[in-house]
């Protein structure tokens, strides 16, 4: 039998999340690379979405991913949990190095 697990976060229960309507805390200027998306290969699993640990990814109107550059850090998980690979990372030249 599973238990809840309550976690105390800021004297608020429950896992720390963003809710809507909150500022969401933006990457930097850091990023080296960005997570390019090949709509045309895409299945729609959602894995990227799921995966995304700055919850940098999103779904648009049809259930088609998107990263945000405001928040995506270019980790690459997203990439990586693709299972057709339509996720590619290219150098983002517009930040970084």
């Amino acid at each position: 039998m599973l238990t809840e697990t309550k976690l105390k976060y800021k004297n608020k229960e429950g896992i720390p999340a963003i809710a809507a309507g909150h500022h969401i805390p933006e990457r930097g200027s850091w990023r080296i690379l960005k997570p390019v998306i090949d709509l045309k290969q895409c299945i729609r699993c959602r894995l990227c979405w799921l995966y995304c640990p700055d919850t940098a990814m999103g779904l648009n109107k049809n259930d088609y991913p998107y990263s945000d550059p405001r928040i995506c850090k270019g980790c690459g998980v997203c990439a990586n949990v693709c299972p057709v690979k339509c996720i590619k990372m290219e150098r983002d030249l517009h930040h970084g190095a």
